[in-house]
């Protein structure tokens, strides 16, 4: 799944716009990009851990001419799925179902009728001028 297909799934999903989905995905990133870099761990319970790792420094070899080289420590990020994302990719846990719209879940409860002052009218809409009739050839 590529980025665009994703913001389309998660405006579908949470029922807004493509341009808010693509917002709320780019601040996600960048709060996890932002944590991992100052050494912080991000956890999704249920779904894993975002953390940064340091890869000791190690001797290598130069492939084509087989001379040793010094392959210095790096910090890298890592990602480690958390026991329900492994469950449901192993195929022992259904796959989660979308929950039901909050909007729709949470209606207010109704109200006893106050009285109710009476909406403002809105001024008639003008009618458009007729078309012109398009002028003949002779």
């Amino acid at each position: 799944m590529k980025k665009s297909e994703l913001v389309e799934a998660l405006a579908k999903s949470a029922d807004i716009t493509k341009a808010k989905a693509a917002l709320v995905l780019d601040a996600l990133l960048d709060l996890i990009t932002t944590s991992i870099a100052q050494g912080q761990s991000v956890a999704l319970i249920g779904f894993g851990t975002f953390k940064s790792a340091l890869r000791a420094a190690r001797d290598g070899r130069n492939p084509a001419t087989g001379a040793k080289l010094k392959i210095p420590s790096v910090r890298l990020p890592k990602f480690s799925a958390g026991a329900s994302l492994k469950a449901v990719v192993a195929g022992k846990k259904p796959v989660p179902k979308k929950a039901p719209a909050k909007a729709a879940a949470k209606k207010p409860a109704a109200k006893p009728a106050a009285a109710k002052k009476p909406a403002a009218k809105k001024p008639a809409a003008k009618k458009a001028a007729p078309k012109k009739a398009a002028a003949k050839k002779k």
